[in-house]
């Protein structure tokens, strides 16, 4: 399956019906007076939070939705039927944006959130409802009101507590490969993994945490370079980073380095997050060097080191420990509701 995370889409909302001239012709009802029903509403188009979907691939296919026109007043005071609103279901994460003035319109980040994104047009109005003291034949009606017409931008951000960075091929494929029961690609060549990977992580309070691979960054991802700029906005969900090293690679600190500076450069809190440094691949490291690489990263970062083989599975409890006790200080109580999103069925 194609990862697609950004789509630009048009939504049509039907148009409100027409009202009608109508008269009553009925045997012995004597000036019967008129008759003219109202137009019916034309249909909205809202977006519905789908967990089953992984990727904004439909979009690339389908770039007008359009919702049902309301139908024609009828006579004898009928009003005509309203259009059917038109759902369209989005993968959890989905932030809707107004593509042509960068507004943030909702953020649909649970199952079943409902964002309405174009309003059907009202109904006109039939000749019945000008009649008056001063006007009891009124030949008068209005048009439907036509519905809201909007280009949308959809940028999925993967929903995942725990964000695996790091250079290419520092082993993030192979550590979600070994605590999840996520089976991404793994190769000993950059750039394996070209799509985030999500995999669900077993807690020992028995709820399963979802851990997120993103693509290995490099010097200049902020700015679209390599694969990491179109991917750095999956990061922004997560509570907690593992930062992860290649302890083979020339420089480990030069790398830890060139990450932290990506991650100042693209902004939006990344830097702020709670971030887990680990030394990966000891297994192919003496004891001395596991050692001395691991007090360079701690004196440049300030903070612990954790020293880990994901392929050897070799230090994974320490390292599972340490994230369950940090989103344990991270997580707050859910609810809240974000860009006047409406949770549930109710559309407002």
């Amino acid at each position: 399956m194609q990862f697609i995370d950004q789509a630009e889409i048009e939504v049509q909302a039907g148009d409100g019906g027409d009202g009608i001239v109508a008269f009553r012709r009925e045997k012995y009802v004597p000036a019967g007076g008129p008759s003219g029903g109202n137009g019916g509403r034309g249909g909205s188009v809202i977006l519905v939070a789908d967990p089953n979907l992984q990727t904004l691939l439909d979009f690339r296919f389908q770039h007008v939705i359009k919702a049902e026109h309301g139908a024609k007043g009828g006579p004898n005071n009928r009003t005509g039927a309203s259009g059917a609103d038109r759902l369209v279901r989005v993968p959890c994460g989905t932030v809707v944006s107004n593509a042509q003035t960068g507004e943030i319109l909702g953020d649909l980040t649970h199952r079943e959130d409902q964002l309405l994104v174009a309003r059907g047009g009202k109904g006109g109005m039939g000749n019945a409802h000008f009649l008056s003291n001063r006007n009891r034949a009124p030949h008068k009606f209005t048009e439907g009101k036509p519905g809201e017409h909007v280009r949308l931008r959809l940028e999925l951000k993967l929903i995942a507590e725990v964000g695996i960075v790091g250079l290419p091929n520092a082993g993030k494929s192979t550590l979600i490969s070994v605590v999840s029961s996520a089976r991404p690609k793994v190769a000993d060549y950059p750039f394996t993994t070209l799509q985030p990977n999500l995999g669900v992580v077993p807690h020992p309070l028995g709820d399963g945490v979802v851990f997120a691979d993103i693509p290995g960054l490099i010097e200049g991802a902020h700015l679209g370079v390599g694969l990491g700029h179109e991917f750095l906005r999956h990061v922004e969900r997560t509570r907690v980073l593992i930062h992860l090293v290649d302890g083979t690679a020339a420089d480990p600190v030069k790398d830890y380095q060139t990450i932290q500076q990506e991650l100042r450069a693209y902004g939006h809190g990344l830097t702020e997050k709670p971030q887990i440094l680990v030394l990966n691949k000891i297994d192919a490291l003496a004891p001395q060097e596991i050692a001395e690489r691991s007090q360079g990263l701690s004196t440049a970062a300030a903070t612990s080191v954790l020293a880990i083989s994901a392929i050897a599975k070799q230090g994974l409890d320490p390292l599972l420990q340490r994230v369950w006790e940090q989103l344990s200080l991270e997580r707050q109580p859910s609810g809240t509701v974000e860009f006047g999103l409406i949770s549930g069925n109710s559309v407002h």
